[in-house]
C-alpha cells in the first residue's frame, strides 16, 4: 500500500506533524508548544488573579470567529465582542495575552453560564463558532483565551497586539488564572453574575484541554473550589480519564471510524463522564467555514452536515449537568464490525453507507446523503505553501457527501412532501428525547426541504 496515497495514513501523518509542532504554524511558529509540557506546581495552589485592561491599539482586530451560521451572527442576537489584555506571572515568568468575551449586550439576557476555551492554534474561537446559535440564543457567555498560536495575532497587527507575550510552558497556568478571573470580583463580566464556567476544546484545543487536566487537580480558587466546573473535549477520541467534575467527550467520525475511546460512561461522584458519538459528524465543521476551507480545496463535495447543531446538544447536556445537576442520558456508541471487505469501513454501515448506532439524527435516519470521512484535497490545496493547518489538512479534516440515488428516495418516500413530513416527525422525536435542540429546528428543516427527487 502506498502510504502517500492512502487518505487515513495521510491524515494521521498530518495530524502527527500538526500536534508535534515540528513545522511552523502559519509562518508564526505558533504550534511549537505542542512539544513542550506546560509547567504546573506539584502541590495545591490558589490561582493568581491576572490584571486586565481593554485592548485599545490601532488597526484591524483579529477575527477568530468567521465560521458562524449565516443570518445568525453577533448582531442578530444582540451580542457584543470585547477584547482585553490579561497579564500576570505563570510558570515563574511574566506573560500578557489576549482575552475575548462574547456576551449579551443587555445584562438581563445573560444566563450566568460561561463557555471558556483556549483559542485553537489556528487562531479560531471554535467553541463559540461551533455552538454560536445555541450559545447566543441561551444568553451564555463565550470566553476565548489566547495561548498556543498567540504569536500569529501579535504578528498580524503589532500596533494592536504588540504586548502579547506568552510561552507554551505557561499555557495551563494562564488558563487557570483566566478562569479564576472570570469568577472573581475583578471579572469583566462580574455584573452578569457568572456562576458556572466550563472549559471546551476541539482537536488541537482539545489537546490543550486534556493537558490542562493535570492543572485542574492543582489550581483552585481562594476558597478551595474548582476553577472550571466541567470539561468538553470534542473532535477527540483519545483515552481521557474522568476528573472530579462532569465531562462529555465527543469523538467524530474521523476518530470513531477507526475506534475511539473505550472509557465508559459513569455517574459515580468524581467520575462523571459521558462519551457522545453522533453519526455523520466530521472533525471539522466545513459547512460555515468558508474562510478556512472551500470546495476548491477538496476533490469531493464538502459535507453540509450541521456539526454545530450536534456539538450543541452535548454542550447543553454538560451545562445542565454542572449547573442544575441534571444527569444527562447515556448513548450507544457507533457500531463497529472491524471488517473492511464488506463495505470499506471498520464501522457497520447501512444500505446508504452511513454508520449504525451512536446518537441518531434525521440526516442519517432519513438519509439523502452518504457521509464519508476523510475528504481528499485538490492538487492546488496539497501544494499551498506547507503550513501545518493549510487547506490540504483542513480538507482532510472535513467530511464529504454523496447523494442517495433519486430512485431510491422515490421508492422509499414516494414524494418530497412525505419525506419532509417523516423527517420532521423524526426530528420532533429526537428533540423530545434530548438529542436535538429546538433552536436548530427550523435550520435543520430547511435542509430537509432542499431535498428533491
Amino acid at each position: 500500500m502506498d502510504a502517500h496515497k492512502n487518505p487515513i495514513i495521510k491524515i494521521a501523518f498530518a495530524l502527527l506533524v500538526f500536534l508535534s509542532g515540528s513545522q511552523a504554524f502559519a509562518q508564526g511558529g505558533g504550534l511549537a508548544g505542542f512539544r513542550i509540557t506546560p509547567i504546573v506546581p506539584d502541590q495545591v495552589t490558589v490561582a493568581n488573579i491576572p490584571s486586565i485592561r481593554p485592548i485599545t491599539g490601532r488597526g484591524e482586530a483579529w477575527d477568530s470567529s468567521p465560521a458562524q451560521w449565516p443570518g445568525h451572527g453577533i448582531e442578530d442576537f444582540n451580542y457584543e465582542v470585547n477584547e482585553y489584555y490579561i497579564s500576570g506571572t505563570a510558570a515563574g515568568e511574566p506573560y500578557t495575552t489576549r482575552l475575548v468575551i462574547r456576551r449579551p449586550a443587555n445584562d438581563s439576557d445573560a444566563s450566568g453560564l460561561v463557555i471558556a476555551e483556549s483559542m485553537h492554534p489556528i487562531g479560531g474561537a471554535h467553541a463559540f463558532e461551533y455552538n454560536s446559535v445555541y450559545i447566543m440564543d441561551s444568553g451564555h457567555v463565550a470566553v476565548e483565551i489566547s495561548t498556543l498560536g498567540a504569536d500569529q495575532i501579535r504578528n498580524f497587527n503589532p500596533n494592536r497586539y504588540g504586548d502579547i507575550q506568552i510561552s507554551p510552558t505557561q499555557t495551563s497556568e494562564v488558563l487557570a488564572q483566566a478562569g479564576a478571573l472570570i469568577k472573581s470580583p475583578q471579572s469583566p463580566i462580574a455584573e452578569l453574575n457568572p456562576r458556572k464556567v466550563i472549559l471546551w476544546g476541539t482537536s488541537a484545543s482539545s489537546a490543550i484541554l486534556t493537558r490542562y487536566l493535570d492543572a485542574h487537580a492543582v489550581f483552585t480558587l481562594a476558597d478551595g473550589s474548582n476553577i472550571y466546573d466541567g470539561f468538553m473535549p470534542t473532535s477527540n477520541g483519545s483515552e481521557i480519564m474522568p476528573v472530579d467534575v462532569p465531562m462529555i467527550q465527543v469523538p467524530t467520525q474521523h476518530e470513531y471510524s477507526t475506534g475511539a475511546t473505550s472509557i465508559q460512561d459513569s455517574d459515580e461522584p468524581g467520575k462523571q463522564f459521558r462519551v457522545y458519538e453522533f453519526a455523520a459528524l466530521a472533525h471539522l465543521d466545513a459547512r460555515n467555514n468558508g474562510a478556512r476551507v472551500t470546495q476548491n480545496d477538496c476533490q469531493n463535495p464538502i459535507s453540509m452536515f450541521p456539526q454545530e447543531a450536534y456539538f450543541s446538544v452535548a454542550l447543553h447536556h454538560l451545562l445542565e449537568w454542572v449547573d442544575k445537576g441534571i444527569v444527562p442520558p447515556r448513548a450507544p456508541r457507533i457500531l463497529m464490525d472491524n471488517y473492511v471487505d464488506n463495505d470499506g469501513s471498520l464501522m457497520l454501515l447501512d444500505s446508504n453507507g452511513n454508520a449504525y448506532g451512536g446518537i441518531r439524527n434525521p440526516y442519517v435516519d432519513l438519509a439523502a446523503y452518504k457521509y464519508t470521512m476523510v475528504n481528499v484535497p485538490t492538487e492546488s490545496a496539497d501544494n499551498a505553501g506547507g503550513a501545518v493547518m493549510g487547506p490540504a489538512l483542513l480538507c482532510r479534516l472535513s467530511g464529504w457527501q454523496t447523494p442517495v440515488a433519486r430512485e431510491t428516495l422515490r421508492s422509499e418516500y414516494r414524494s418530497t412532501t412525505n419525506y419532509v413530513n417523516q423527517f420532521e416527525n423524526r426530528l420532533n422525536e429526537l428533540e423530545a428525547a434530548g438529542w436535538s435542540l429546538p433552536v436548530y429546528h427550523d435550520l435543520i428543516m430547511a435542509d430537509a426541504r432542499k431535498v428533491q427527487f
